[in-house]
Protein backbone atom coordinates (compact mmCIF):
# COMPACT_ATOMS: atom_id res chain seq x y z
CA UNK A 1 0.00 0.00 0.00
CA UNK A 2 1.39 3.41 -0.95
CA UNK A 3 1.91 6.22 1.55
CA UNK A 4 -0.96 8.21 0.03
CA UNK A 5 -3.28 5.23 0.36
CA UNK A 6 -2.28 4.74 3.99
CA UNK A 7 -2.93 8.41 4.77
CA UNK A 8 -6.36 8.40 3.14
CA UNK A 9 -7.23 5.07 4.79
CA UNK A 10 -6.29 6.49 8.19
CA UNK A 11 -8.32 9.65 7.59
CA UNK A 12 -11.27 7.58 6.46
CA UNK A 13 -11.17 5.44 9.60
CA UNK A 14 -10.90 8.58 11.71
CA UNK A 15 -13.93 10.20 10.03
CA UNK A 16 -15.98 6.99 10.40
CA UNK A 17 -15.03 6.86 14.08
CA UNK A 18 -16.20 10.46 14.57
CA UNK A 19 -19.50 9.73 12.81
CA UNK A 20 -20.03 6.59 14.90
CA UNK A 21 -19.32 8.38 18.18
CA UNK A 22 -21.59 11.30 17.30
CA UNK A 23 -24.30 8.88 16.26
CA UNK A 24 -24.05 7.09 19.60
CA UNK A 25 -23.47 9.99 21.98
CA UNK A 26 -23.86 13.23 20.00
CA UNK A 27 -27.35 14.02 21.26
CA UNK A 28 -26.68 13.07 24.87
CA UNK A 29 -25.19 15.36 27.46
CA UNK A 30 -23.44 13.55 30.30
CA UNK A 31 -24.25 14.40 33.88
CA UNK A 32 -22.53 17.49 35.19
CA UNK A 33 -18.98 16.57 36.12
CA UNK A 34 -17.21 17.93 39.19
CA UNK A 35 -14.09 18.30 37.05
CA UNK A 36 -13.28 21.92 36.25
CA UNK A 37 -10.32 22.37 33.84
CA UNK A 38 -9.38 25.77 35.27
CA UNK A 39 -8.71 24.15 38.65
CA UNK A 40 -5.67 22.44 37.14
CA UNK A 41 -3.86 25.77 37.68
CA UNK A 42 -5.25 26.40 41.16
CA UNK A 43 -2.64 26.38 43.92
CA UNK A 44 -3.84 24.78 47.15
CA UNK A 45 -1.60 25.07 50.20
CA UNK A 46 -0.33 21.65 51.21
CA UNK A 47 1.77 22.85 54.15
CA UNK A 48 1.07 26.26 55.69
CA UNK A 49 4.26 27.80 57.10
CA UNK A 50 2.74 31.17 57.96
CA UNK A 51 4.69 33.63 55.80
CA UNK A 52 4.97 31.07 53.03
CA UNK A 53 3.42 27.75 52.14
CA UNK A 54 4.29 24.63 50.19
CA UNK A 55 2.15 23.84 47.18
CA UNK A 56 2.63 22.04 43.88
CA UNK A 57 4.36 25.07 42.33
CA UNK A 58 7.04 24.86 45.04
CA UNK A 59 7.45 21.13 44.38
CA UNK A 60 7.88 21.74 40.64
CA UNK A 61 10.48 24.46 41.33
CA UNK A 62 12.40 22.11 43.62
CA UNK A 63 12.31 19.36 40.98
CA UNK A 64 13.66 21.74 38.32
CA UNK A 65 16.38 23.00 40.69
CA UNK A 66 17.43 19.46 41.64
CA UNK A 67 17.56 18.44 37.98
CA UNK A 68 19.63 21.53 37.10
CA UNK A 69 22.19 20.96 39.86
CA UNK A 70 22.15 17.17 39.46
CA UNK A 71 22.74 17.38 35.71
CA UNK A 72 25.71 19.72 36.15
CA UNK A 73 27.33 17.53 38.81
CA UNK A 74 26.63 14.27 36.97
CA UNK A 75 28.08 15.51 33.69
CA UNK A 76 31.08 17.18 35.34
CA UNK A 77 32.15 13.87 36.91
CA UNK A 78 31.81 11.89 33.67
CA UNK A 79 33.66 13.94 31.06
CA UNK A 80 35.79 11.80 28.76
CA UNK A 81 38.55 12.46 26.24
CA UNK A 82 36.49 10.57 23.68
CA UNK A 83 32.93 11.78 24.20
CA UNK A 84 30.01 9.40 23.95
CA UNK A 85 26.62 10.39 22.58
CA UNK A 86 25.43 11.90 25.86
CA UNK A 87 28.59 13.96 26.26
CA UNK A 88 28.37 15.08 22.63
CA UNK A 89 24.82 16.32 23.17
CA UNK A 90 25.89 18.08 26.38
CA UNK A 91 28.82 19.75 24.60
CA UNK A 92 26.46 21.01 21.88
CA UNK A 93 24.18 22.46 24.56
CA UNK A 94 27.19 23.91 26.40
CA UNK A 95 28.40 25.55 23.20
CA UNK A 96 24.94 27.03 22.61
CA UNK A 97 24.86 28.56 26.09
CA UNK A 98 28.47 29.75 26.09
CA UNK A 99 29.05 30.93 22.52
CA UNK A 100 25.64 31.83 21.10
CA UNK A 101 23.89 33.12 24.21
CA UNK A 102 26.67 34.51 26.41
CA UNK A 103 29.75 35.37 24.31
CA UNK A 104 27.61 36.59 21.46
CA UNK A 105 26.28 39.46 23.59
CA UNK A 106 29.18 40.55 25.84
CA UNK A 107 32.97 40.67 25.91
CA UNK A 108 34.93 37.50 26.86
CA UNK A 109 35.81 38.68 30.38
CA UNK A 110 32.23 39.53 31.25
CA UNK A 111 30.98 36.37 29.52
CA UNK A 112 33.22 34.22 31.73
CA UNK A 113 31.80 35.97 34.79
CA UNK A 114 28.13 35.67 33.88
CA UNK A 115 28.10 32.36 32.00
CA UNK A 116 27.37 30.22 35.12
CA UNK A 117 24.36 32.40 35.94
CA UNK A 118 22.96 32.46 32.41
CA UNK A 119 23.65 28.76 31.86
CA UNK A 120 21.94 27.81 35.13
CA UNK A 121 19.02 30.11 34.28
CA UNK A 122 18.60 28.47 30.86
CA UNK A 123 18.69 24.94 32.30
CA UNK A 124 16.36 25.79 35.19
CA UNK A 125 13.70 27.30 32.91
CA UNK A 126 14.16 24.50 30.38
CA UNK A 127 13.67 21.80 33.01
CA UNK A 128 10.72 23.71 34.51
CA UNK A 129 9.07 23.84 31.10
CA UNK A 130 9.74 20.17 30.30
CA UNK A 131 8.54 18.91 33.69
CA UNK A 132 5.34 20.78 33.04
CA UNK A 133 4.51 18.37 30.21
CA UNK A 134 5.01 15.22 32.30
CA UNK A 135 1.82 13.96 34.00
CA UNK A 136 2.55 13.80 37.73
CA UNK A 137 0.30 12.90 40.68
CA UNK A 138 -0.06 16.49 41.86
CA UNK A 139 -3.81 17.13 41.48
CA UNK A 140 -4.95 16.88 45.10
CA UNK A 141 -8.50 17.93 44.16
CA UNK A 142 -9.09 14.48 42.68
CA UNK A 143 -7.66 11.09 43.58
CA UNK A 144 -7.16 7.87 41.61
CA UNK A 145 -10.28 5.77 42.09
CA UNK A 146 -9.98 3.43 45.06
CA UNK A 147 -6.82 5.05 46.42
CA UNK A 148 -5.67 8.18 48.23
CA UNK A 149 -3.13 8.96 45.49
CA UNK A 150 -3.66 12.36 43.79
CA UNK A 151 -4.68 12.11 40.15
CA UNK A 152 -2.16 12.76 37.40
CA UNK A 153 -2.18 16.19 35.77
CA UNK A 154 -0.05 18.60 33.76
CA UNK A 155 1.24 21.72 35.51
CA UNK A 156 4.23 24.01 34.99
CA UNK A 157 5.68 26.37 37.58
CA UNK A 158 6.56 28.76 34.75
CA UNK A 159 2.84 28.91 33.87
CA UNK A 160 2.37 30.74 37.17
CA UNK A 161 3.16 34.45 36.71
CA UNK A 162 4.93 34.80 40.07
CA UNK A 163 7.76 32.45 39.06
CA UNK A 164 8.79 34.17 35.77
CA UNK A 165 8.30 37.55 37.47
CA UNK A 166 10.80 36.67 40.21
CA UNK A 167 13.29 35.41 37.61
CA UNK A 168 12.81 38.62 35.61
CA UNK A 169 13.35 40.71 38.78
CA UNK A 170 16.64 38.89 39.44
CA UNK A 171 17.75 39.64 35.87
CA UNK A 172 16.67 43.30 36.17
CA UNK A 173 18.62 43.79 39.42
CA UNK A 174 21.65 41.96 38.00
CA UNK A 175 22.09 44.05 34.86
CA UNK A 176 21.26 47.31 36.69
CA UNK A 177 23.91 46.64 39.35
CA UNK A 178 26.41 45.57 36.69
CA UNK A 179 25.78 48.74 34.68
CA UNK A 180 26.15 51.01 37.74
CA UNK A 181 29.31 49.16 38.79
CA UNK A 182 30.84 49.64 35.33
CA UNK A 183 29.82 53.26 34.72
CA UNK A 184 28.78 54.69 38.05
CA UNK A 185 25.22 55.78 38.82
CA UNK A 186 25.34 59.01 36.81
CA UNK A 187 27.21 57.40 33.95
CA UNK A 188 24.68 54.57 33.78
CA UNK A 189 21.74 56.99 33.77
CA UNK A 190 23.43 59.16 31.12
CA UNK A 191 23.98 56.04 29.03
CA UNK A 192 20.21 55.73 28.63
CA UNK A 193 20.27 58.79 26.36
CA UNK A 194 21.65 58.17 22.84
CA UNK A 195 24.73 60.18 21.85
CA UNK A 196 23.91 63.45 20.12
CA UNK A 197 20.47 63.92 21.69
CA UNK A 198 20.33 67.21 23.64
CA UNK A 199 17.89 69.73 25.03
CA UNK A 200 14.27 68.90 25.94
CA UNK A 201 14.34 65.85 23.67
CA UNK A 202 17.07 64.33 25.86
CA UNK A 203 14.77 64.48 28.88
CA UNK A 204 11.92 62.93 26.92
CA UNK A 205 14.13 60.10 25.61
CA UNK A 206 15.51 59.53 29.13
CA UNK A 207 12.00 59.00 30.52
CA UNK A 208 11.14 56.64 27.67
CA UNK A 209 14.33 54.61 28.14
CA UNK A 210 13.78 54.45 31.90
CA UNK A 211 10.25 53.24 31.33
CA UNK A 212 11.51 50.78 28.72
CA UNK A 213 13.96 49.29 31.23
CA UNK A 214 11.21 48.80 33.79
CA UNK A 215 8.97 47.23 31.15
CA UNK A 216 11.62 44.59 30.59
CA UNK A 217 10.30 43.00 33.77
CA UNK A 218 6.96 42.53 32.05
CA UNK A 219 8.37 41.49 28.69
CA UNK A 220 10.57 38.79 30.23
CA UNK A 221 8.00 37.40 32.64
CA UNK A 222 4.80 37.67 30.59
CA UNK A 223 6.40 36.13 27.47
CA UNK A 224 7.40 33.00 29.37
CA UNK A 225 4.23 32.84 31.48
CA UNK A 226 1.80 33.45 28.61
CA UNK A 227 3.37 30.91 26.24
CA UNK A 228 3.42 28.12 28.83
CA UNK A 229 -0.04 28.89 30.17
CA UNK A 230 -1.57 29.12 26.69
CA UNK A 231 0.11 25.88 25.64
CA UNK A 232 -1.17 24.00 28.68
CA UNK A 233 -4.68 25.39 28.29
CA UNK A 234 -4.88 24.42 24.62
CA UNK A 235 -3.59 20.92 25.35
CA UNK A 236 -6.06 20.59 28.23
CA UNK A 237 -9.00 21.69 26.10
CA UNK A 238 -8.04 19.55 23.10
CA UNK A 239 -7.36 16.47 25.25
CA UNK A 240 -10.85 16.46 26.76
CA UNK A 241 -11.43 19.70 28.63
CA UNK A 242 -13.54 21.09 25.80
CA UNK A 243 -15.74 18.00 25.85
CA UNK A 244 -16.27 18.45 29.58
CA UNK A 245 -17.06 22.16 29.28
CA UNK A 246 -19.54 21.63 26.42
CA UNK A 247 -20.95 18.49 27.97
CA UNK A 248 -20.58 16.44 24.78
CA UNK A 249 -18.26 13.47 25.03
CA UNK A 250 -18.10 12.99 21.26
CA UNK A 251 -16.14 16.22 20.84
CA UNK A 252 -13.22 14.55 22.60
CA UNK A 253 -12.80 12.13 19.69
CA UNK A 254 -12.41 15.07 17.31
CA UNK A 255 -10.07 17.15 19.46
CA UNK A 256 -7.85 14.43 20.96
CA UNK A 257 -5.58 13.98 17.88
CA UNK A 258 -5.06 17.76 17.77
CA UNK A 259 -4.23 17.66 21.47
CA UNK A 260 -1.54 15.02 20.88
CA UNK A 261 -0.01 17.04 18.03
CA UNK A 262 -0.01 20.22 20.11
CA UNK A 263 1.52 18.35 23.04
CA UNK A 264 4.42 17.13 20.89
CA UNK A 265 4.85 20.64 19.43
CA UNK A 266 4.99 22.24 22.88
CA UNK A 267 7.47 19.68 24.22
CA UNK A 268 9.64 19.64 21.12
CA UNK A 269 9.83 23.37 20.43
CA UNK A 270 8.14 25.79 22.83
CA UNK A 271 9.75 24.47 26.04
CA UNK A 272 13.26 24.91 24.62
CA UNK A 273 12.53 28.08 22.65
CA UNK A 274 11.17 29.98 25.65
CA UNK A 275 14.17 29.02 27.81
CA UNK A 276 16.49 30.14 25.00
CA UNK A 277 14.68 33.49 24.56
CA UNK A 278 14.75 34.24 28.29
CA UNK A 279 18.46 33.41 28.54
CA UNK A 280 19.52 35.33 25.42
CA UNK A 281 17.54 38.42 26.45
CA UNK A 282 19.27 38.23 29.83
CA UNK A 283 22.65 38.19 28.08
CA UNK A 284 21.62 41.09 25.82
CA UNK A 285 20.48 43.20 28.78
CA UNK A 286 23.69 42.48 30.71
CA UNK A 287 25.85 43.30 27.71
CA UNK A 288 23.98 46.51 26.88
CA UNK A 289 24.17 47.69 30.51
CA UNK A 290 27.98 48.01 30.32
CA UNK A 291 28.30 48.92 26.63
CA UNK A 292 29.92 52.29 25.91
CA UNK A 293 27.50 53.09 23.11
CA UNK A 294 23.74 53.33 23.60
Amino acid sequence: MSTRAKVFTGLGIYVLLIVAVFAAFGGERPEESPFKPQNEFKLDDWVDLGVMSINKAVVYILLAALLTVGTMLWIAKRMQARPNRVQTAVEVLFGLMRDTITRGNMDPKMAAKWFPFIGALFLFIWYSNLIGFIPLPMNTEHTIKGTEIPSFALYAATANLSIPLVLAAVVFISYTVEGIRAKGLLGYLKGLIPAGVKGPMAGFIFVLELFSNVMRLMSLSVRLFANLLAGHLIILFMAGGLAVLLGTAAIGVVTLPAGVILFLFEVGLIATLQAFIFAILTAIYLGSAVADEH
